[in-house]
């Protein structure tokens, strides 16, 4: 990435130790993230993920999450779609995806398989009758914004190179990552970490006025 983008800051877990008052003058970097979902590397079920973002003015404007162990690619840029590429299922091109619109008696929660808070099983004792899936990485952002999953709700701190990428993947098929009071998760904090997240699908007030009971 330096060979071809060699004035662009990068931002990673391995990089954090960059100090607030250097990156705070970054207008633009890449956020990124080798190896999202260790423990699912190590139990080898596949459902890891490298996530490369470019923010801009603390926002991500373009991602790339991509999956080794089934050639896999999410991706998108502002205003341009985001798309999905399968290679381990003889796609020859990517297609667009977007997500799915709300049917509040299908409901699909996706959660993660080794981190799923209390919040989360709030959310699922509060709604009843939801089917819920389990799944590592970011892959469960991208759930969501091809149509799988209706929302998925982190109550569990995450940083930022795990979500920079899935949020423009997100956005650009017609959802949106928030906070839980709200607003859009912004990066380049001063604290790397972010508050509890939710992604979700459509109808976003639905979905904060059930975590905010």
């Amino acid at each position: 990435m330096k060979r071809y983008y060699p004035d662009v800051p990068i931002l990673s877990e391995e990089g954090s130790y960059v100090s607030y008052q250097e990156r705070s003058q970054w207008n633009a970097f890449w956020c990124v993230d080798p190896v999202d979902g260790t423990k699912e590397f190590i139990k080898k079920t596949g459902e890891f993920t490298v996530n490369i973002a470019r923010i801009e003015n603390k926002k991500p404007v373009a991602g790339v999450i991509y999956v080794p162990a089934r050639d896999l690619f999410y991706y998108a840029e502002k205003g341009k779609g985001a798309y999905k590429w399968d290679r381990s299922e003889g796609d020859t091109e990517p297609h667009k995806i977007s997500v799915r619109q709300l049917d509040k008696s299908q409901i699909d929660i996706v959660a993660s398989r080794d981190h799923a808070g209390p919040g989360v099983k709030k959310l699922i004792n509060a709604l009843q009758d939801v089917r819920t899936k389990s799944m590592g990485s970011s892959l469960k952002f991208c759930l969501v914004a091809e149509g799988q999953a209706d929302v998925y709700y982190r109550d569990i701190p995450t940083f930022e190179w795990d979500t920079a990428a899935a949020q423009i993947i997100v956005e650009e098929a017609g959802g949106s990552v928030r906070t839980t009071d709200g607003n859009v998760l912004s990066y380049n904090k001063e604290d790397l970490r972010n508050p509890a997240v939710i992604c979700m699908g459509a109808e976003p007030g639905f979905w904060l006025e059930h975590i905010n009971k």
